[in-house]
């Protein structure tokens, strides 16, 4: 594969990287390196009882880097309880985490490895064998058969298969290669499509990668390119509409805010009229509510919530109110299995874990009900992962 320019936001600072053997042969070598080889890597995420399974109960997980730990909350009717025996300490810094459908699995990924946890019914944790490999990002197919991990060391998609009894994640076949349109890569996000067929990679200022993914086989193909408006702007954070046919890019720097495009045969992208609709400062996180009527982003640069009505063929309208008020440096939104809140973690805290109910009288708008510290602060919060 030809070599691109890349520039990782949890990068060495003196361009140290290392090769795909090391990092598959030992995770000691990983952490070794980027922990105490990288003193600025870290620019902005084993319990165990109450039964397997996890089906059923309503949690939300918190990835905190800045103390090397885990929270863990069960949502009530307006509240966030801690699980017991949270915040967990972890030998590692986590940066993305995810859990899987079913809500049998958590992964949390960290330098040098993926991490594996069961997830109990009581929200505790039981720690498993990690998979060796150095992502940036995680998303699992909505079969729960693939996990997919935006590599950060070098231009590749990393596919995993999923064991269904232990959660344990086998590397399928060689990473899967891919070239900007444009610009620098920054490794951001991967979001697989709710239907599975498509894959959808953000890559900062190098813009965005659709690959097209066989749900039986896994197989992944390169589909196309999509460079960013300017050279400036940096695409971080996507969500797809349920009927797979709108993708939503959060987008910083010039022409930012909130990218639409529709969503064609193979993944083809095309802009829609308006687009991009105006965001806050640094928009870094988008969701949708579960009803697929509004739309949600998270400005990291001004602690907001930007809120939008998505109307005939997706257009954007704010909602009363928006922007809203929400944790320093808000960088992870999601919404909770019922639908009933949506949920944003904050780097800078102040607070750390906020949720907000959809008010009853005007729809879409938010109202904050509860928030909660996730750890001893300043915790760091890099990103939150909800049981479905």
């Amino acid at each position: 594969m030809a070599e691109v320019a890349v520039s990782l936001s949890n990068s060495c600072d003196n361009g140290t990287k290392m090769s795909r053997k090391t990092r598959r042969i030992s995770v000691a070598a990983a952490l070794t390196m980027l922990l105490t080889g990288c003193g600025q890597f870290f620019v902005p995420p084993n319990g165990g009882g109450g039964g397997g399974g996890g089906t059923g109960s309503n949690y939300v997980y918190a990835t905190n880097s800045s103390i090397s730990s885990l929270a863990g909350f069960a949502i009530g009717t307006g509240t966030l309880t801690a699980v017991s025996g949270f915040p967990l300490s972890l030998a590692y810094v986590p940066l993305a985490a995810v859990v899987a459908p079913g809500n049998s699995y958590l992964y949390v990924a960290g330098p040098g490895a993926i991490h594996v946890y069961t997830i109990h019914s009581d929200g505790t944790l039981t720690e498993g064998t990690p998979a060796i490999v150095n992502v940036a990002a995680l998303d699992i197919s909505p079969d729960g058969k693939w996990l997919f991990g935006l590599d950060n060391t070098t231009t590749v998609l990393d596919e995993f298969a999923i064991d269904g009894t232990t959660g344990t994640l086998s590397l399928v076949g060689q990473p899967i290669p891919y070239a900007p349109a444009s610009g620098i890569v920054v490794p951001k996000a991967v979001k697989v499509s709710p239907a599975g067929n498509l894959i959808f990679i953000a890559i900062g200022t190098g813009g965005d990668v659709v690959f097209t993914l066989n749900t039986s086989t896994g197989a992944v193909v390169n589909s196309q390119q999509l460079a960013p408006p300017t050279a400036t702007t940096s695409d971080n954070a996507l969500a797809v509409d349920s009927t797979g046919s709108y993708l939503y890019i959060a987008r910083s720097g010039t022409n930012g805010g909130v990218g639409v495009y529709t969503i064609g045969s193979g993944g083809v992208l095309n802009s829609i009229s308006g687009s991009p609709f105006a965001a806050g400062t640094q928009p870094s996180s988008v969701v949708l509510d579960s009803t697929g009527k509004y739309l949600y982003v998270a400005n990291r640069g001004d602690g907001t919530i930007s809120g939008y009505t998505i109307g005939t063929g997706a257009a954007l309208t704010a909602l009363t109110g928006s922007p809203y008020a929400s944790g320093s440096a808000v960088t992870s939104l999601g919404v909770d299995k019922t639908g009933k809140y949506l949920l944003a973690g904050a780097n800078g805290g102040t607070p750390d874990l906020s949720m907000y109910s959809f008010d009853a009288t005007t729809p879409g708008k938010l109202d904050l009900v509860k928030s909660v510290a996730t750890g001893t602060d300043p915790t760091g919060v890099t990103s939150i992962a909800l049981t479905h």
